[in-house]
């Protein structure tokens, strides 16, 4: 597994845990890269993907929640919703990624650590708001 995979899945596991229990203190973050054990590289880039995140939560819930069609981002499994926050906050905002990787990895990463449908969910999610973020790629 490359280093931005395993930082995307760290970002995510963050996230997930930085929702259910609120605001970390330092110590409750480092703890947290602890038990994770991440390389240097890994955790730089996740780290990067997380403030990116945490930065624009009301952007990024803009983006996803008219595509839900008919339902709130707040009724989202907790894992699906920070898979979707973080692939639409590199959509947005990280040009370099080529779309298609994003949505891929987003996909894996959601039938990892999701539950049985998440990985289809999260693609047709993804699918639609790059058409709108990014409408010349072709993801």
């Amino acid at each position: 597994m490359g280093k931005r995979r395993e930082g995307r899945e760290a970002a995510v596991q963050f996230l997930f845990a930085n929702e259910l229990h609120g605001e970390h203190t330092p110590e409750e973050q480092e703890a947290f890269w602890t038990i994770h054990n991440a390389k240097t590289s890994v955790r730089a880039y996740a780290e990067t993907l997380i403030h990116g995140v945490m930065e624009r939560t009301p952007e990024l819930d803009a983006l996803i929640e008219p595509v839900l069609e008919n339902f709130r981002i707040q009724r989202l499994a907790a894992v699906d919703r920070n898979v979707l926050r973080l692939a639409v906050y590199e959509l947005a905002h990280v040009p370099d990624v080529p779309a298609a990787v994003v949505i891929n990895e987003a996909i894996e990463i959601a039938k990892s650590l999701g539950a049985g449908e998440s990985g289809s969910f999260v693609n047709g999610i993804l699918h639609k708001i790059a058409q709108k973020v990014r409408p010349k790629s072709n993801a």
